[in-house]
């Protein structure tokens, strides 16, 4: 296929179309006038356990067999160059093959939610954004874009993981994939050895009605009405160590002062609840494989009050009332692969790199004085497989997953599961980001 309609993608280590961190020159111009392209998923898993182990009695969850099948996501991306310095990147995500849920806050009735359920799944605007580009030390974005906290949101794109699905941990206690709205400012500084990319943002903060149990912060993303909530901002920081060809070292931090000033009806809360969150991921590329490994952990304040106001919210809300909410929860994982065609000096030789992953993570590792934490929430697991490149922008999957609930005191869940993805530009120049052979 010719290079100027579709470069491969493998292992990107920067985003889509609409990637924002990764801004140095080669990236910026790395397209003539605009390219369009996307990625997307399929996956089939064959499980031994229930939809819900806290239903699932003294041994948690249930032993149940049951296959799934579903389309995770597909993406359409794109850019367009007005001129040297101004661009507009957009990027759609259709999610499990429908359209979302609607909800509308009646003010006329007493601040009541209204919900329209027209179909599972979501189409969504996941980043659209107007880029000024001054130079590969600063410059500018507005609009709606990815907020690069932890290894799965600065790089989520089906080549970025080994797995079927993403990694579990940082998608279970926070948004994933995180998009918000607000002001972007980003470069790169140094040079060979010393060279660092940057990030810092202004975004709508996260919102403390929908922090709950099982998924810490996750589900304060806000996004159910027509505007945010904008009283309380995001502040991010992402900073990426680029200086050792292969090696990618990134630190990122988020702060919200008040998530509670956030909350759809503006008096709901009487106490203010501070969200620290920090996370470290690196990753090492080589013609033999490639390692990669992530923590992510924070702080909810006032997580005792929070508790106690939430489980009171209405039932028609969009929101969980599970408690207690924790005020820390942590993620941690590492997966290395292994490439068989590193050792081989065919290039016909077939890509196939098998691979292994292990996770902790627990929305309710640490509670406030007088808070006590649920174990079933407590996870560690192994998932093992294989990812075949039959081109390099199409890859198959195949792994096994156990989990390990509560340090062992539940029943373990296990399954196995299938997967084809695609990353790529149908249409304009993109550098080759992959192994070199």
């Amino acid at each position: 296929m010719n290079r100027n309609i579709l470069a491969a993608m493998m292992l990107l280590t920067v985003g889509t179309a609409s990637a924002q961190w990764n801004t140095d020159s080669t990236e910026i111009d790395s397209y003539d006038r605009f390219r369009i392209g996307g990625y997307g998923e399929v996956v089939a898993a064959f499980k031994d356990y229930g939809t819900n182990r806290f239903y699932g009695g003294s041994e948690g969850n249930t032993r149940m067999r049951r296959n799934t099948i579903s389309v995770p996501r597909f993406v359409l991306a794109g850019d367009y160059k007005f001129n040297k310095h101004w661009n507009v990147g957009v990027e759609v995500e259709f999610e499990s093959g429908g359209t979302g849920t609607a909800y509308e806050i009646e003010n006329s009735e007493n601040g009541e939610y209204e919900t329209e359920v027209e179909k599972g799944g979501e189409v969504a605007i996941e980043q659209f954004h107007i880029t000024y580009h001054l130079n590969q030390y600063f410059n500018v974005r507005a609009g709606h874009f990815i907020v690069p906290v932890g290894l799965n949101n600065a790089h989520h794109e089906p080549v970025n993981f080994f797995g079927t699905v993403r990694p579990e941990g940082e998608t279970s206690i926070i948004p994933n994939t995180w998009h918000e709205t607000g002001l972007s400012f980003f470069g790169q500084v140094g040079r060979r050895w010393a060279s660092f990319n940057w990030e810092a943002q202004i975004v709508a903060g996260l919102n403390a009605n929908g922090f709950d149990r099982n998924n810490w912060v996750k589900k304060g993303k806000q996004g159910f009405f027509e505007t945010d909530n904008f009283t309380s901002p995001g502040y991010v920081l992402r900073v990426n160590y680029t200086g050792v060809p292969g090696l990618r070292v990134g630190a990122s931090w988020y702060h919200v002062q008040n998530a509670a000033s956030n909350a759809d009806k503006p008096t709901t809360y009487s106490f203010t609840v501070p969200v620290n969150l920090w996370s470290v991921d690196a990753q090492y590329q080589h013609r033999y494989g490639i390692v990669r490994g992530n923590i992510l952990s924070g702080k909810v304040g006032n997580s005792t009050q929070l508790s106690a106001r939430n489980v009171r919210q209405s039932n028609a809300s969009p929101y969980s009332k599970l408690a207690p909410i924790a005020s820390k929860a942590v993620s941690y994982g590492i997966e290395g692969g292994v490439r068989l065609k590193g050792f081989f000096h065919n290039p016909k030789a077939p890509d196939i790199i098998p691979f292994a992953r292990y996770e902790y993570y627990n929305a309710q590792e640490e509670g406030e004085a007088g808070q006590t934490m649920d174990a079933r929430l407590k996870t560690s697991m192994w998932t093992f497989g294989l990812n075949y490149r039959p081109i390099p922008y199409v890859i198959v999957k195949a792994d096994y997953t156990t989990r390990r609930i509560g340090g062992g005191k539940y029943n373990s869940e296990n399954e196995f599961a299938l997967g084809v993805a695609f990353t790529g530009w149908f249409k304009g120049k993109k550098q080759f980001y992959g192994f070199r052979d």
